[in-house]
């Protein structure tokens, strides 16, 4: 019994291994092609929403993995971590931009850490608005309790909003429904998650929810005593020289 329980344990760990590794492998990487050096400067921006379009159908592909899982504490401990290497990538790219004075309306940048920097806020900003419109009881769990993030997604929206690069296509309503999910902008009358009801099956309850959420609350303080055993009591350099 004990040995199927570990073994089963192992297949998850390693399933979360998997996702996470996916993920954090989609919020570093930049949409490039070899063809972008040859596109004069007035096309860059048109050059990259091309691009652009490319990465959101890996970032809906790495979502639906996540949803698939079906699996409420699974879900919980891969957007934990995902959210926090997110917004590391988000807050970094950030401090680039603006070091560099890069307007968000100006020519899509040549250099290649700017466009790695622009990239990462206008593809990481999006992707973030598609976990919170999938997952808002697990993102405002932890979203609401953090001032830091709600200022990087503020930034970034209004970032992402001055590029263009939303204007048109099926992703210019994710920044607008994102910012009136979280609460930075206010909720139109018509204001409607239009992920909710298709995934509600997820969240079958609000104690089912919140049972999961005190397991994973449960499991983070048992691994916090594990790691205070391991260290054990420190010997003074008076006791060990008696």
């Amino acid at each position: 019994m004990f040995t199927g329980e570990l073994n089963l344990s192992r297949t998850s760990d390693m399933d979360l291994f998997r996702v996470c590794t996916f993920l954090f492998t989609l919020m570093l990487s930049r949409s490039s092609s070899s063809d972008t050096e040859k596109q004069s400067i007035d096309s860059g921006l048109e050059v990259y929403k091309k691009l652009f379009e490319v990465k959101r159908k890996d970032q809906m592909n790495a979502l639906k993995n996540l949803i698939e899982l079906n699996d409420v504490n699974q879900q919980y401990k891969i957007i934990d971590i995902m959210l926090k290497g997110l917004f590391k990538v988000l807050e970094d790219s950030r401090a680039v931009l603006i070091a560099a004075d890069v307007p968000p309306d100006g020519p899509f940048p040549q250099d290649e850490k700017l466009k790695d920097a622009y990239s990462h806020v206008v593809e990481n900003t999006a992707f973030f608005g598609d976990v919170v419109l999938r997952f808002p009881k697990i993102v405002h769990h932890y979203f609401d309790r953090n001032s830091n993030w709600n200022n990087l997604v503020r930034w970034g929206i209004s970032f992402c909003n001055q590029t263009g690069v939303f204007d048109q296509g099926p992703h210019s309503q994710v920044l607008g429904l994102m910012a009136q999910e979280l609460g930075i902008s206010e909720k139109t009358p018509d204001y409607r998650n239009p992920f909710k009801t298709d995934h509600s099956e997820f969240f079958p309850s609000a104690d089912t929810f919140q049972k999961a959420l005190r397991e994973e609350e449960k499991r983070r303080k048992k691994e916090e005593k594990r790691k205070e055993i391991r260290k054990g009591p420190r010997i003074s350099r008076s006791q060990s020289e008696l």
